[in-house]
């Protein structure tokens, strides 16, 4: 389905602001499920991977989960718009694919935090030094 609506590119503090000032944004993390454990993750996060290990696969199921989270399973319409979803990841690269699938599926309010959870990398190829959540000091926890 061809549409003009896009995934809007948003800070992470930008993102905080917005979760903070409304119950019903609905704030996923689309990185797998060891990362989202055991690399940590924002407070308040629901994981639904994007892609999984063991083969890094497109998760066939996202679409569904995302709906069955946000909706009900009910398909997001002109009568029944769904509640803004913003999407994190490691670095904003996955999230933002995953966005896009979800516009594709016909949701509305797509937000993608641009600079993931741990941000680009420095020139010692290390992460969290640059931009992120973390870096960011928001809410994160870990396993």
């Amino acid at each position: 389905m061809k549409t003009d609506i896009k995934t809007i590119h948003i800070s992470p503090k930008k993102a905080a602001n917005m979760i903070a000032a409304s119950a019903n944004v609905v704030f996923i993390d689309v990185r797998s499920e060891m990362e989202f454990l055991f690399v940590g993750h924002p407070i308040g996060a629901t994981n639904i991977p994007w892609i999984e290990e063991p083969d890094w696969d497109i998760n066939p199921n996202f679409v569904r989960d995302v709906r069955r989270l946000v909706l009900g399973g009910v398909i997001d319409s002109e009568n029944i718009e769904s509640a803004p979803i913003v999407l994190i990841c490691r670095s904003g690269k996955r999230s933002a694919q995953a966005g896009e699938k979800l516009i594709e599926a016909g949701f509305k309010r797509i937000y993608n935090v641009s600079s993931g959870f741990e941000g680009n990398l420095n020139k010692n190829h290390q992460r969290s030094t640059k931009s992120g959540w973390r870096y960011d000091g928001l809410p994160w926890e870990q396993c």
